[in-house]
């Protein structure tokens, strides 16, 4: 047996309109909405996901560093 059969959400929808009423239904979606968003961007910041990702098809490539030289250092007279 399924948690959730479709006449379970025509029952929740009906009620909502009985409750709510039609003009209401879109008002409380457009800030339940908002609100969700305003939660997910709070938690990029506390999980680290605020870093932007690079595109799939940029070529990311290590510069390879070449070390200088060592010099012969003079003592101090």
């Amino acid at each position: 047996m399924e948690f959730f059969q479709p006449w379970h959400i025509i029952i929740v929808v009906g009620l909502a309109l009985l409750f709510f009423g039609g003009k209401k239904l879109p008002e409380l979606g457009k800030g339940l909405g908002e609100g969700l968003k305003g939660f997910k961007e709070g938690m990029k910041g506390i999980t680290g996901d605020d870093t932007p990702k690079p595109p799939d098809n940029a070529q990311t490539t290590a510069h390879a560093v070449t070390p200088k030289p060592e010099t012969p250092v003079e003592p101090l007279k």
